[in-house]
């Protein structure tokens, strides 16, 4: 068995495996055992009761987190001339069209969010395996296909994230950073939860959400109770 570091001897006590804990007790726990030098991300796991294969079990949506995420996100807008001051204004860090799609084309990819127009969706098509294993590809779904760039831009900008359901069923999204104080860290916890049970499908039978984890970047993950996300 792998013996235990200082700092996670330290924590390990502080968590019940045994124990479910409300969100807002996580959120204060989650505080106490992140031990790492820098501003970690707090990250929510919920494992969902479908199956993703079936075309109407999939959860996909968006969601702004009241709080933000804490992370500076990088936008790229690939809009034609006509919208690149209202991109700009609205906050983008990167503006244009040709110039962006050549640098993808070249491997390029050091964004967050790619925010585009309808009438510019056929020319990243060939850019596709770039793009989408990376999660950069823009979808209607989520609000990054649009003609209200500006808009786009400053939601992404204001804590606006997209999530979907992975392989195994898993929602996983990071919800803000270990120095968020703890009432904002639960804030936008039970903003995402609710957000999901919002979107459940009909096909899904059952109980709905199985489980829910939260964690920082390298500490333990604190089980989260299914029933009392709403309530504290």
């Amino acid at each position: 068995m792998a013996k235990l570091t200082k700092n996670q001897k330290a924590v390990s006590g502080k968590i019940d495996n045994n124990q479910t804990y409300s969100v807002a007790e996580a959120s204060k726990l989650v505080k106490e055992v992140t031990t790492t030098k820098f501003d970690a991300s707090v990250d929510l796991a919920v494992r969902l009761n479908v199956d993703p294969r079936k075309a109407n079990q999939m959860v996909r949506g968006v969601v702004t987190l009241p709080h933000g995420t804490g992370k500076d996100v990088k936008v790229l807008a690939l809009v034609t001339p006509d919208k690149e001051e209202e991109a700009k204004e609205a906050g983008a860090d990167y503006v244009g069209l040709q110039e962006y799609l050549d640098k993808i084309k070249g491997g390029w990819t050091d964004v967050d969010v790619i925010i585009t127009m309808p009438a510019v969706m056929g020319k990243l098509g060939p850019l596709g395996r770039i793009l989408g294993p990376r999660g950069l590809m823009p979808n209607p779904k989520t609000g990054t296909v649009t003609m209200d760039v500006a808009k786009a831009v400053q939601d992404v900008k204001a804590g606006k994230i997209d999530f979907k359901v992975d392989k195994t069923g898993i929602v996983h999204a990071a919800i803000g950073k270990a120095s968020f104080d703890a009432e904002k860290i639960a804030g936008n916890a039970r903003e995402l939860i609710n957000t999901l049970v919002k979107l459940k499908p009909t096909a899904a039978k059952g109980v709905y959400i199985k489980s829910i984890y939260m964690s920082s970047t390298m500490s333990p993950s604190i089980e989260v109770d299914t029933k009392r996300f709403a309530d504290d």
